[in-house]
């Protein structure tokens, strides 16, 4: 009798649903960061154009969108100091704490963003605070894809590679809301409109919901995993590189094609509308479709994966996307439309996106232990992304116009493609 009585808590609520309406509760909050990293990602990305014009008016449409590209990418530089430091504060103090630091961090910088006045208003002020904004923004997500990805991971060791999927399906959500916004704004609002408030109202719309996130995530429940090794003394940073350093480089690899891919995928739009002729409308369109796949399928490849392992999972994708990809690109360049640019986007988001890049969080959280796993994973993961994510952009305008060739964004993914093939196999001596 005690014993069953033990088995409901005060409430009367027996504790099996108390326990599963944490756990819900607990993935939520893990992932609404994420949420805002890439919804933020892609409105900046998506209104880069207009972004240009208002805040580097230098005369030249393509040099101002040249700065307005850089400013995006500068959000990557200072991404690894983010990893370094909020990846050390969780494995010492704990996923929930760093978690609850990396909300506020980037509630701060997209309530900047969303305020700061225009080049005709201050003068190079602007600038100056939009990449501060920016560098806000990369140090709490340095540190943000680690944190989560250990506390998701970490939730059940047998389906480890769908949790890590959520946040990636989470990222797809924040693509197909971006995208959302973009296509109402440019459609319905007037170029004035949009250059006068429009531009601004995604940012608003991270000010008014980041602030439920944080609250969420300041009631999560610590993981076990963590717990265990909670009150062992321990260096995480000295630990990686004393000991898993040729991880940390095998980890960034694998990531490399990933990356590429998904923000080639993002670019998309204004690289359609710049050099293909595609309309505005046409081109948001289009990433809403891909914001659709990328949304729902990343959970299909997190369970392929943990049935037939991660890494045979992820193999079998890139080497279809890498089979795919100049064809897919030859076809949209040589013949640009509605019909192409939807299948294409479609294509990179369900084989790259959902197969390859959802699995890798589950790959990367077994690269590493417990004590060092979250300053691990994020060194990995944000390395591959200062070098090859938010400055893929700038590297397929720099190589468009270097060339002439509006193919030779496919060469690149191809070769970072390769690439990654090698870490796959090398990583085969601690993940499966």
């Amino acid at each position: 009798m005690k014993q069953a009585i033990g088995s409901i808590d005060s409430g009367g609520i027996p504790s099996s649903r108390q326990a599963s309406t944490h756990k819900i509760r607990d993935v939520v909050a893990a992932n609404v960061g994420t949420f805002f990293e890439w919804f933020d990602l892609l409105v900046y990305a998506m209104f880069a154009i207009t972004i240009s014009r208002l805040f580097f008016p230098t005369g030249n449409p393509q040099s101002a969108l040249l700065y307005s590209l850089l400013t995006f990418a500068s959000a990557y530089v200072i991404r690894p100091v983010g990893a370094v430091v909020l990846g050390i504060y969780a494995d010492k103090r704990g996923r929930r704490a760093a978690l609850t630091i990396a909300a506020f961090l980037m509630l701060c910088g997209t309530f900047l963003m969303a305020v700061i006045p225009t080049y005709r208003m201050i003068g190079a002020w602007a600038p100056a605070l939009l990449v501060f904004g920016r560098l806000l923004q990369g140090f709490s997500v340095g540190g943000e894809f680690g944190c989560a990805n250990s506390y998701l991971t970490e939730q059940n060791a047998r389906t480890k590679a769908f949790f890590a999927s959520l946040q990636f399906s989470t990222s797809g959500l924040a693509v197909l809301t971006a995208s959302l916004f973009a296509y109402l704004i440019n459609h319905y609002l007037s170029q004035e409109q949009v250059d006068s408030w429009g531009w601004r109202t995604p940012f608003i719309f991270g000010c008014l919901i980041g602030p439920v996130g944080l609250y969420i995530r300041t009631k999560i429940n610590e993981t076990h995993e963590f717990e265990e090794v909670a009150d062992k003394p321990h260096r995480p940073l000295a630990e990686v590189f004393t000991f898993h350093k040729r991880f940390l480089l095998i980890g960034a690899a694998v990531v490399a094609a990933g990356n590429v891919a998904s923000f080639l995928n993002i670019y998309m739009p204004t690289f359609a509308i710049n050099n293909l002729g595609i309309a505005k409308d046409s081109a948001f369109i289009a990433s809403i479709f891909s914001g659709l796949v990328s949304t729902i399928f990343p959970i299909f490849g997190g369970l392929a994966a943990d049935r037939f392992g991660t890494i045979k999972v992820m193999r079998i994708a890139l080497i279809a996307g890498l089979i795919m990809i100049f064809p897919m690109f030859f076809m949209l360049t040589h013949t640009p439309s509605f019909q192409s640019l939807i299948l294409f986007q479609c294509a990179m988001s369900l084989v790259f996106y959902s197969f390859y890049y959802a699995p890798v969080g589950s790959l990367l959280a077994q690269l590493f232990p417990t004590s060092c796993r979250t300053t691990g994973v994020s060194i990995a993961y944000v390395a591959s992304q200062t070098f090859f994510g938010g400055v893929t952009p700038l590297v397929i305008g720099f190589l468009v116009a270097q060339t002439g060739s509006v193919m030779s964004p496919a060469y690149y993914v191809i070769v970072i493609g390769v690439v990654a093939l090698v870490g796959l196999s090398a990583s085969r001596s601690r993940a499966h």
